[in-house]
């Protein structure tokens, strides 16, 4: 009975205190390295949503120049004054049947 009395003062069983304590840290714990693991997976998975999009955005980039390129080609004078004959049949006028007007 001595022997018994010595082992629970001196602390070898714990306490029930101390058990919820334990408990409660394990918890903490387990929970943290779910959400360590839910973290990673989610910042994968917006990472791999970045890249498509700056491959998205870049494929854009290369369409806008080409527009860029060929709204320019279209608006030159040349093509403009081409179209307007071959379309529209108009010609320059004669001399003499331009009119200035003085301001």
């Amino acid at each position: 009975m001595v022997a018994r009395k010595r082992v629970l003062s001196s602390g070898l069983i714990p306490t029930l205190q101390q058990q919820f304590l334990l408990i409660v840290l394990v918890l903490a714990v387990v929970t943290s390295a779910i959400g360590v693991a839910y973290s990673r997976n989610q910042v994968r998975s917006l990472f791999s949503e970045l890249e498509t999009l700056r491959h998205a955005g870049d494929e854009l980039a290369v369409e806008w120049g080409r527009l860029q390129l060929e709204e320019a080609t279209f608006a030159t004078h040349g093509l403009i004054e081409k179209k307007a004959r071959t379309r529209l049949n108009m010609v320059l006028p004669a001399h003499e049947s331009v009119e200035y007007v003085r301001p």
